[in-house]
C-alpha cells in the first residue's frame, strides 16, 4: 500500500532541532547529546544538505537531482504516546521531570543508574518522539523517498517503565503512527550492539510489524535478551528474528549473517515501509560492548540497507539513531555516512578541518581525520569462534522464522 499523498522523488530529510539537545541524563552519563550534536553540525560542513546535480550514490542505488532539506520535529501528544505506553509510567515521568530527586519509588526505571530523572525529562522525550514520527510522516505521507532522526532510536524503553538509557520508544511510536496511517507492514531492523527489546515486545503479537535485531549475545551484554527463540508473540509467531553474535565479531562476519537472514526475510516480507535503528556501538572501539567492527563495515549496512529500501519498499526508509558511545571519533562519521548514503551523495576522504577544530573545542577530543578506517585487529581464534557463534544464530533463523515466511 502506498503512502497518502503524492510522492515525490530524490528527496531526503534529517529531522533536527536545537531542543532535541536536551535529551540529556546528566554529566559523564554515556549517552551524551555532545555526540548527535556533532553528527549534525559534519553533515552541515560536509555539504549534504540543500541541492545537487547527479553523482554516484554510495549504494550504486539510482540517483538523480536529489534535494536534502533539514526540517523540524512536528506535533506529538500524550494521546499518541499513551497508546504504547502506560498512563502511571508517564505520570511517574511527568512527576520527575518537574522534581528529579522525587527517586522513592524506583518500579518504573528512572533513578540512579542507567536512566536517571532530569528536569524536563517528559517534554525532551516527547520531542523525540515527534521527531521520530515527523520523519516517518515524511516518508509515508510522500514528501521524501527517506527520513533520519538523529536523535532518536531509544530501542530499550517499555511499555511501563524506561531502561537502557531510554525514557519513551520512539520507534516504536513511529511505527504504530505509521499503522494507524494505513501502512499494512512494516520492517524494523535493529543494528545497535544491544537487542532492540523494546521495540520487539510493543509489537510481538502484530503480525504487521517484523523486528530484526543483530546484536551481541544477551550472554554478555544487556539487556539479557534476544535469544534465537524469540520469534514473536502467540499471535504472531516468525514476526520477531534474533540474531545474538558473540564478542569480537569482525565485520566481515557480521555482513555475512545480514546477508543470510536479512535480506531473504525482508524480502519474503514485502513491507511498505522499512524502519532502521544505526545504533553504532557495535564499534570495535565502542567503551560499552565487545563487537569489532569498524566505520567502514558501518558504510556497508547502510549500503545494504539503502539497496532493501529500494528492492523491497519503493524507497521508502526511515532511520533513526541509537546506541554510540565512542563520541566524538565515531559516532559523528558513522551517522554522517548514514545520512550520506540516504543522500546518495559521496564524502570527502577527510573530515572537515572546521569541524575537527569544533569537535576539539567541545570535547577537548581530537577526532579522527579520514572518514575510513583500517580493518580492526582480531586474532584469527577470535574470527573462527565467532563466526561459528554467527552461524549458529543463522541456522537457527533460518529454522524457526523462515519458513513463517514462506522461506525454506
Amino acid at each position: 500500500m502506498a503512502g497518502e499523498g503524492t510522492r515525490s522523488v530524490d528527496r531526503t530529510a534529517m529531522v533536527w532541532d536545537e531542543s532535541l539537545a536536551g535529551y540529556d541524563l546528566g554529566p559523564n552519563h554515556p549517552l551524551a547529546p555532545i555526540r548527535v550534536e556533532l553528527t549534525v553540525d559534519l553533515i552541515r560542513r560536509c555539504g549534504l544538505l540543500g541541492q545537487r546535480e547527479g553523482s554516484q550514490g554510495l549504494a550504486g542505488a539510482p540517483t538523480r537531482g536529489t534535494f536534502v532539506d533539514e526540517v523540524k520535529p512536528g506535533t506529538f501528544d500524550e494521546a499518541d504516546l499513551l497508546r504504547l505506553h502506560r498512563e502511571d509510567f508517564v505520570d511517574a515521568v511527568k512527576r520527575l521531570s518537574r522534581d528529579p530527586t522525587a527517586t522513592a519509588d524506583l518500579s518504573f526505571g528512572m533513578g540512579p543508574g542507567d536512566t536517571p530523572a532530569f528536569n524536563g525529562m517528559h517534554q525532551a522525550s516527547m520531542l523525540v518522539c515527534a521527531a521520530s514520527k515527523e520523519a516517518a510522516r515524511q516518508v509515508w505521507q510522500g514528501e521524501a523517498d527517506h527520513a533520519f532522526n538523529p536523535a532518536g532510536g531509544l530501542h530499550h524503553a517499555m511499555p511501563s517503565r524506561a531502561a537502557g538509557f531510554c525514557v519513551y520508544n520512539d520507534p516504536a511510536v513511529a511505527i504504530d503512527w505509521l499503522l494507524e496511517q494505513g501502512a499494512e507492514r512494516v520492517a524494523y531492523i535493529d543494528v545497535d550492539v544491544h537487542h532492540g527489546d523494546g521495540v520487539e515486545v510493543m509489537f510481538a503479537d502484530d503480525p504487521r510489524v517484523l523486528t530484526i535485531s543483530l546484536h551481541e549475545s544477551g550472554r554478555f551484554l544487556f539487556p539479557g535478551t534476544g535469544s534465537v527463540e524469540d520469534i514473536g508473540g502467540s499471535g504472531a509467531k516468525g514476526s520477531a528474528a534474533n540474531v545474538p553474535l558473540h564478542p569480537g565479531t569482525p565485520g566481515s562476519v557480521w555482513l555475512e549473517a545480514f546477508d543470510e537472514v536479512v535480506e531473504p526475510l525482508v524480502r519474503a516480507f514485502a513491507p511498505d515501509v522499512l524502519f532502521t535503528q544505526l545504533g553504532c556501538d557495535t564499534h570495535v572501539s565502542d567503551p560499552l560492548a565487545h563487537l569489532a567492527l569498524t566505520v567502514d563495515d558501518h558504510g556497508e549496512i547502510y549500503r545494504r540497507l539503502h539497496r532493501l529500501a529500494h528492492e523491497a519498499c519503493d524507497g521508502r526508509w526511515i532511520a533513526t539513531g541509537g546506541g554510540g558511545y565512542e563520541l566524538v571519533r565515531v559516532v559523528p562519521r558513522t551517522w554522517t555516512l548514514a545520512f550520506a548514503e540516504m543522500c546518495g551523495r559521496s564524502l570527502p576522504l577527510d573530515t572537515p578541518m572546521s569541524w575537527q577544530e569544533l569537535a576539539v573545542e567541545r570535547t577537548g577530543v581530537t577526532p579522527p581525520a579520514s572518514f575510513t578506517e583500517d580493518p580492526a585487529a582480531v586474532s584469527p581464534q577470535m574470527v573462527e569462534r565467532a563466526r561459528a557463534a554467527a552461524v549458529e544464530s543463522v541456522d537457527a533463523v533460518r529454522r524457526l522464522v523462515l519458513p513463517h515466511h514462506g522461506v525454506r
